[in-house]
């Protein structure tokens, strides 16, 4: 009889060329692409022009919350800051399609380049601390530019706001809302195709070791810092370019919402309400978070419930969904499903059948020797 080794030596290796390697990498792209096309039904199928106007909000956080996942997600540090970069990035489109009329995708893509070049100084500052200091750290940077830009009032308008020319300008409302939801949802395709490259190069697998323990990953001689930093620009540049698009899809900016700490927190609990090591965990955290803040907002808007409805939900994925929905859920699926085992379970009968052959064995092999 073949042992467990013996047997495992014997089966042929399957190499990636025989198609499972192929499949595996391809799986994420096809993956993406049949969330891409159920999403791109949703213009067909909603009721009227406001709920079209709430799907393109949902995603625009599903494309923040991705691009926030990259830093935040790769790397464990969590910042409640990225609302800067979403500021700079609408901000940025606006004055340069005012003052310069550039066109509106061109605008957006050189204020999403130059914001990733000014995070490269704050980077460097920011990512010394690590920890609540970090985070704190990101909450001092959007107050700051929110002050910054409420008060030059002749550049941003101020409190008074700016209003940002339509790239569309002979569409009606319903369709200006279609074609901007098509625009962010190609947006979001690019953003996860981004994640998952990260995820599968060596790169991403860099900025793992970081986030599981980075004194380790120095010791083993790992430039942490640099890591770090990359992760942290690529992670500004997706989301100042959902800042520019959303300038340009909702038309009028106010520094209170652009650099609004409360938009920083609430990306974040998507993030992590949808679990920060799934592809498609930021997105359900924004369809989930979303819709919830679009409800409560149409229905109590005379109030502040869907900040505590915000501050609620936060708190409890903190405490009893640290890893976020997609986590909870693959563990449930595991507990419930039938447990494996290395050793393989034998039937009596096999047992029976098993003994029998060793016992002819036996025989034959005597007789032979008699």
């Amino acid at each position: 009889m073949l042992s467990v080794s013996d047997r495992t030596k014997s089966l042929p290796a399957r190499s990636p060329a025989a198609g499972g390697g192929g499949v595996s990498r391809l799986r994420p792209v096809l993956l993406i692409a049949v969330v891409i096309a159920v999403l791109a039904l949703w213009p067909s199928i909603s009721p009227n022009a406001y709920m079209l106007s709430a799907g393109v909000i949902v995603l625009n956080y599903a494309v923040f919350a991705t691009g926030w996942n990259i830093m935040g997600g790769f790397t464990g540090y969590i910042s409640l800051g990225h609302a800067a970069f979403f500021g700079l990035g609408s901000y940025g489109t606006a004055l340069l399609v005012i003052h310069t009329g550039m066109n509106w995708l061109l605008a957006t893509l050189v204020a999403a380049l130059a914001t990733a070049v000014l995070t490269i100084p704050v980077g460097f500052a920011a990512l010394r601390v690590r920890g609540s200091s970090f985070v704190i750290v990101t909450i001092a940077l959007v107050l700051v530019l929110q002050l910054l830009f409420q008060s030059w009032s002749t550049v941003t308008g101020g409190s008074a706001g700016l209003v940002v020319p339509r790239p569309f300008p002979d569409m009606l409302r319903p369709e200006h809302h279609r074609t901007f939801f098509y625009i962010f949802l190609a947006l979001l395709a690019v953003t996860l195709l981004a994640w998952t490259l990260i995820d599968r190069s060596r790169f991403g697998a860099s900025l793992k070791s970081v986030r599981e323990d980075e004194d380790k990953a120095e010791s083993l001689g790992a430039p942490t810092g640099k890591l770090k930093l990359v992760a942290f620009v690529i992670s500004a540049f997706f989301v100042a370019v959902a800042g520019g698009f959303y300038a340009l899809w909702f038309g009028d900016l106010d520094p209170i919402f652009q650099f609004d700490i409360v938009l920083g927190s609430t990306v974040v609990l998507m993030a992590l309400l949808g679990g920060v090591r799934f592809l498609f965990g930021p997105l359900l955290g924004a369809v989930v978070v979303g819709s919830a803040l679009e409800y409560f907002v149409l229905n109590y808007g005379d109030t502040q419930f869907h900040l505590i409805a915000t501050g609620l939900l936060l708190g409890l994925v903190v405490l009893f969904l640290p890893d976020g929905v997609l986590t909870g859920a693959a563990q449930l699926v595991r507990r419930l499903g039938p447990q494996s085992s290395s050793i393989r379970e034998v039937s009596a009968e096999e047992l029976r059948q098993q003994q029998e052959a060793t016992t002819t064995t036996t025989k034959e092999a005597g007789d032979g020797r008699g």
